[in-house]
């Protein structure tokens, strides 16, 4: 589904006149790097506009350069989709941050409106996940609506700039049911309906406004319920439902057989964050300054948000500090909650650390260039000047940037210097093999990761695609995955025969892995899901039985007359073994 960019390139690299000097790999490749190019200015431009100070901008940028081993994937995976979205995605804070700015004129808010529109909707066509992290952004903007930190009518029009542009690319990626059924677009909705239904929702005494928002919290969450129960129902949805049985599983609301889930859960990056991530942002001095801003501005929203909701102008803790009129600007609020929400993602899925870590640098770097923080700190400790704190406000991150500097531009320097060089003699022999020896209209089955290599290293056809949003082709792929399971030739041949197969491709780094632990291999998700025992010591639940099959990818090898009735092997090397499906009349 989200190949519009892919299309996209190959277009313009006809246009262009640029084939005799550029190959189409690099040509992907340099754009890509290029987006990464617009990631980093976006993020020195949000910081920039929250601090006031392009030093501050420098400052995120370098972190997030010296940091690049957690805040990006891009130099080892390329294509991932996440690489082509995120860069549009922090166009989009910059944008939301400027757009949240006070004093405005109308032909700018229309301006930077249209800005946010843009970079959602490319955002939202680029990365299947897209949903997700936009529910979370509006969460954030819920919270802070809730409280009086952000205009409301901003907020309204930035929840119909989220719909619109999830449904426009719904309608691009020909109905994708998955958009429609979202959890976000019910969301957006319930809040909407919401607001209509409850007046006068930010008037009122303390204790009166905090009746109506828990009221209007509770509303919201079962309106959402409501229409995404209606939606699904009504439109028949089920191509999420694997998202939340791992959701389910993972935070302890009971175990699961479900082979997709399961799936998920296995997998190194959809675990808890690793702790020696914290001692890597802590070698550059990110994670101190990053807690130390963050506590700082916490509590201040804490305390704008308990003035707000008590309409009163200043908090009782403010009277006793006397000078220390704490106040926190839309945008900062913004910045604040997004980098809250977004830890708390990152934190129990590490393959999303990737949203955290890059706004982590732009927040760190704001916090130690601004002028409210350090006016305040100043005050409070009784040091305040104006000199005193203009100095404070340069000098600190100026040292900081000469310490990262000193202690990591050399490092850089020769990991520029360094040329590596891709080296897997097996595969390339088994894509230069299928090239000549196979014809163009061969359907091939195997592994999702490895088919993705074939499809473009070979142009064949496969026989399940590795998108994984959609519940037919997740159950066509587990149905292909049998051939890692104990299963018998028949029951394989049939299965592979009944999606067109001509050529199945067996990975010995499958068949025997030893990557992840007993009940996290492959073959041991599929014998979990087939109600079979799983091989080697250890339990097994006790409702799980003997399967009457040996493992099919094992014993095919032995060429045993059951199997060369209907498998041939027509291509063998270290790591991949081929099998021709025989075509019985």
């Amino acid at each position: 589904m989200n190949v519009y960019q892919e299309v996209f390139l190959s277009i313009l690299y006809r246009i262009l006149p640029i084939q005799q000097y550029l190959e189409p790999v690099y040509f992907y490749i340099y754009t890509l790097f290029g987006l990464q190019a617009l990631y980093v200015i976006a993020l020195y431009v949000t910081s920039w506009l929250l601090s006031g100070t392009w030093l501050s901008g420098l400052l995120a940028a370098c972190w997030y350069i010296t940091n690049r081993i957690d805040t990006t994937r891009v130099e080892f995976t390329i294509p991932l989709r996440e690489n082509w979205a995120l860069p549009f995605f922090a166009v989009q804070i910059a944008a939301i941050t400027y757009l949240l700015r006070t004093n405005l004129q109308p032909a700018q808010e229309r301006l930077t409106f249209m800005a946010v529109f843009i970079a959602t909707f490319l955002f939202s066509l680029m990365w299947q996940f897209n949903q997700f992290m936009m529910l979370i952004q509006a969460l954030a903007l819920f919270v802070l609506d809730c409280f009086d930190l952000l205009p409301t009518a901003k907020v309204t029009w930035l929840y119909i700039i989220q719909i619109s542009g999830l449904l426009l690319v719904c309608v691009l990626q020909f109905f994708n049911s998955m958009i429609l059924g979202s959890l976000l677009i019910s969301f957006n909705a319930s809040v909407l309906i919401a607001r209509i239904i409850q007046k006068n929702l930010k008037k009122g005494p303390l204790l009166n406004r905090l009746g109506k928002l828990i009221l209007h919290v509770l509303l919201v969450l079962c309106l959402t319920l409501l229409i995404n129960k209606f939606i699904k129902k009504i439109l028949n949805l089920e191509s999420d439902e694997h998202i939340f049985k791992f959701l389910k599983a993972k935070f302890g609301f009971g175990a699961t057989r479900d082979f997709d889930a399961n799936l998920y859960l296995c997998e190194e990056a959809f675990g808890l964050l690793p702790l020696n991530t914290f001692s890597r942002l802590s070698d550059t001095l990110l994670f101190y300054i990053y807690v130390f801003v963050l506590l700082f501005m916490t509590v201040a929203a804490v305390i704008v948000a308990f003035r707000n909701l008590s309409g009163s102008n200043q908090v009782q803790l403010m009277e006793k500090m006397g000078e220390c009129t704490i106040t926190l600007k839309p945008d900062a609020a913004y910045s604040l909650i997004h980098t809250v929400l977004f830890g708390c993602l990152a934190l129990s899925t590490m393959r999303m650390k990737y949203l955290w870590t890059s706004h982590m640098c732009v927040f760190a770097s704001f916090g130690l260039c601004s002028t409210e923080v350090w006016k305040l700190v100043l005050k409070c400790i009784g040091l305040y000047t104006s000199q005193r704190m203009q100095v404070v406000k340069y000098s600190i991150p100026i040292i900081t940037l000469l310490y990262i500097s000193y202690k990591f531009w050399p490092g850089i320097m020769d990991e520029l210097s360094e040329l590596r060089e891709f080296y897997d003699p097996d595969t390339v022999e088994l894509m230069n093999w299928i090239k000549s020896n196979t014809p163009n209209t061969a359907v091939f089955a195997g592994s999702m990761q490895l088919l993705a290599g074939v499809k473009l290293c070979t142009g064949r056809t496969l026989t399940n695609h590795p998108h994984y949003e959609d519940k037919n082709l997740r159950e066509r792929t587990k149905q292909i995955y049998q051939i890692y399971a104990k299963r018998s030739p028949e029951d394989v041949y049939g299965i592979l025969r009944s999606f067109g197969t001509d050529y199945v491709i067996l990975e010995d780094s499958i068949c025997y892995e030893r990557r992840h632990s007993r009940g996290c291999r492959l073959r041991d998700l599929l014998d979990i899901a087939n109600g079979h025992i799983m091989d080697g010591l250890g339990e097994n639940e006790p409702d799980l039985k003997p399967s009457t099959y040996p493992r099919f990818c094992e014993e095919i090898k032995k060429n045993l007359p059951s199997y060369t009735t209907h498998f041939i092997r027509v291509f063998q090397n270290k790591t991949f073994h081929v099998y021709k499906l025989a075509k019985h009349k």
